[in-house]
Order: structure tokens, then C-alpha cells, then sequence
């Protein structure tokens, strides 16, 4: 598995804004190639997976195109994941049916929270809307309690908006 080096870390926990624009910079190069929505959900789950310290998982649920009122399982990197999620239901759930971003310090004190890896303790999750339609929830996950903070929500934000920049939705 990819992990960061020391140095790496250290530019990151030292200023978390200026990480996370390099990021966005790195993130638009490696979209420019294709347009593709799976193609580029899957480049920005590895690509998130591979540059943030002490993650878990890193992926996508979409609005279920069987289901409306359900997420699916899309592109991501980590564990066996949860299939379905219904709106409403669990971090990701609120996110869909909230249209807030959701950053959860501890997942066990979030009412309602799927356990889908027994591991994570801490979440941020996204919802992605395009054109003013929810296609689904950038879901980013932790082994460690407290570990994401307003400044990764942000930044995460600013990651997003890169992929929906470069990105054809059907």
C-alpha cells in the first residue's frame, strides 16, 4: 500500500490550506486526460487514498438510478464496502438528503451510523451535486477519532469542485 513519506506529512499537518491547493493543482492535471465519470471517480478515490495521512477509505456512493431515494456503491479504495444506503440513514445518508457536507468527529456518537468497516472512527462526507442535481457523496474515512477538522472539509470541498470541473455526468 502507498504511504506518504515523513516529509509529506509534515507539509501537510504543517498548512493543511496550502496542501490541499497543491493537491487541486495535481488533481486537475491527472483529470485533463478523460472526461469519463467513472474513470475519473475511480483516479480521484486512489488519488485522495494516496496523498492524505491516515485514511481508511476513500470513494464515492451515487444516487441510485434504480432506487432515487437510495446511494449506491460507486468507485473507491479500501474495504468491502456497503452496498445500498438509504437517504437519511447513516453519515453518508444525511449528507444525500441534507445537501451538507457532514464531518463527524466520531462516527459512534452519529446517530444512526452504518458500521460498514468496524475500523473507521472518523468521517467527512460530501455531497456532490452537479447543475443542481445530487449524483452522489464524496465519502472519506479514518481509523482515528477527531481526525479531520473544517480545514480538510475544505479542502476536500475545493477537491471536489476540481472533479466536477473536469467531469461529464451523464
Amino acid at each position: 500500500m502507498f504511504q506518504l513519506d515523513e516529509s509529506q506529512i509534515q507539509e501537510y499537518r504543517n498548512d493543511k490550506p496550502e496542501y490541499y491547493r497543491q493537491l487541486a493543482l495535481q488533481l486537475d492535471a491527472l483529470l485533463a486526460e478523460d472526461s469519463n465519470w467513472i474513470t475519473n471517480m475511480s483516479q480521484m478515490s486512489a488519488f485522495i487514498f494516496q496523498m492524505l495521512p491516515e485514511l481508511n477509505w476513500s470513494g464515492f456512493y451515487l444516487v441510485n438510478p434504480e432506487k432515487a431515494d437510495s446511494l449506491i456503491l460507486g468507485p473507491y479504495q479500501g474495504k468491502v464496502a456497503c452496498v445500498h444506503i438509504p437517504f437519511g440513514r447513516g453519515v453518508c445518508g444525511t449528507a444525500a438528503s441534507t445537501l451538507e457536507t457532514q464531518l463527524v468527529e466520531d462516527v459512534h456518537q452519529f446517530a444512526g451510523h452504518i458500521a460498514c468497516d468496524a475500523a473507521s472512527q472518523s468521517e467527512v462526507v460530501i455531497p456532490v451535486v452537479v447543475d443542481g442535481e445530487l449524483k452522489g457523496v464524496l465519502d472519506i474515512d479514518s481509523p482515528i477519532t477527531n481526525r479531520f477538522d473544517q480545514e480538510d472539509a475544505d479542502g476536500l470541498t475545493a477537491l471536489l469542485e476540481t472533479f466536477i470541473k473536469r467531469t461529464q455526468f451523464p
